[in-house]
């Protein structure tokens, strides 16, 4: 039996962005798996809290809290995920019998010891060297990411092919020690489309608000379509241009934050709440908001893979996206893409191209099957198993 150990700090709060959704879609899809119960055991490390999911239940999952007094830390000004991920868990995991350590969190700790499987992607290359990033996180990627996962990690994990390619080159890591493992998205649920929402006439943004994911770009593009249009667009209903609306999802990860404010002053300038902006909203309604949408806009210059365009397809809602190698590895030409230079106009161009070409609309619609069943996470957890078998085998 395979003794297999994953870090979980990221599912320990109620949001499940980037990190924490693809932990928690893993263990929930190995936890629908019985017969692996004769071939694993998963080992769960929790930095404080063990969440209230009843698929952690099964017993194939055994669960470890690595800081209990995290209040007492919180009090005392130490920092409790530094403490947890780059001291007390590799410590407590020097006396753990474990044939592999799963950490999905781009970084690895000088004090680990074993075979690691370390997820890595080139937005954190950039990341490092974005002036505005906070100095602590700066140093935290610098050291624990670009200097030691990329030269010490038993295997690098990919999230698609372009981001292998970009992680060997950035990294400077050979290929032959990176492995690919595509995301997945769920099945899409059931939705009725009279669902109350506060609006049935918008274009949507969902994800954390990096920089590089340009939203500050795309309100001010949002805010020169409604102001240089004049025309009714037939993708929303006949309804005037006026009543369209900008719905963002997602944490002010700017340093310091401007969406809430630009939202506001945005709004007075165009003398309504034209654009709608939400840290946080539950996963209803997020599915709600994806089924609804007219299209979803998600123009990133540096993605390994990002969920949000393809999660949307799910629901047979086009995706308006940046003009980049990733982008055309998952969606080929079935997405509406932003030409280069990013500006607002280019994206705002795209946007109601987005909105109005019926024909690029319908052809979106016809190819989600096929791009969908490629990203699955039935499939990726399929291919997470081989790779700790195949792993396995090696050592």
């Amino acid at each position: 039996m395979l003794h297999i150990g994953i870090e979980c700090e990221s599912i320990e709060g109620p949001e499940s962005w980037g990190v924490g959704r693809i932990v928690k879609k893993l263990l929930e899809e190995i936890a629908r798996r019985p017969e692996l119960e004769k071939e694993f055991k998963f080992f769960l490390y929790f930095k404080s809290k063990i969440p209230d999911y009843p698929w952690l239940a099964n017993p194939i999952f055994a669960k470890k809290v690595i800081l209990n007094h995290s209040q007492i830390l919180k009090n005392l000004r130490i920092d409790s995920f530094s403490l947890y991920y780059y001291i007390c868990l590799p410590i407590k995991l020097w006396f753990e019998k474990l044939d592999l350590m799963f950490f999905p969190n781009y970084m690895l700790s000088p004090l680990f010891r074993g075979e690691s499987l370390v997820m890595l992607t080139e937005d954190i290359y950039y990341e490092i060297r974005r002036p505005d990033l906070r100095l602590r996180y700066k140093l935290a990627y610098k050291i624990f990411a670009e200097w030691w996962a990329a030269r010490y990690a038993t295997k690098i994990m990919a999230t698609s092919e372009t981001s292998k390619s970009e992680v060997s080159k950035l990294f400077k890591i050979s290929p032959d020690r990176i492995v690919v493992n595509a995301l997945g998205v769920d099945a899409p649920k059931i939705i009725t489309r009279n669902q109350q929402l506060e609006t049935s006439n918008y274009v949507l943004y969902v994800g954390q608000a990096f920089p590089r994911r340009h939203l500050r770009e795309t309100m001010l593009a949002f805010e020169y379509l409604v102001e240089h249009t004049t025309e009714r667009l037939n993708l929303v209903e006949a309804q005037p241009l006026s009543s369209l609306k900008l719905i963002a999802v997602g944490k002010d990860k700017y340093n310091p934050p401007i969406i809430k404010k630009l939202a506001e002053e945005t709004n007075n300038r165009l003398g309504h709440s034209a654009i709608i902006y939400k840290e946080y909203v539950p996963e209803e309604e997020l599915t709600a908001l994806y089924a609804n949408a007219k299209c979803v806009v998600y123009i990133s210059s540096k993605e390994a893979f990002g969920l949000p365009p393809l999660e949307a397809l799910s629901y047979g809602v086009p995706a308006v996206v940046s003009d980049e190698p990733i982008n055309h590895e998952i969606y080929g030409g079935n997405v509406f893409m932003v030409r280069q230079p990013i500006t607002p106009e280019t994206i705002a161009e795209a946007i109601k191209d987005g909105l109005t070409n019926e024909i690029r609309r319908q052809k979106i619609k016809e190819s989600a099957e096929r791009i969908l069943e490629k990203y699955t996470w039935q499939k990726h957890t399929d291919r997470f198993l081989q790779i700790i078998r195949s792993q396995k085998l090696q050592s």
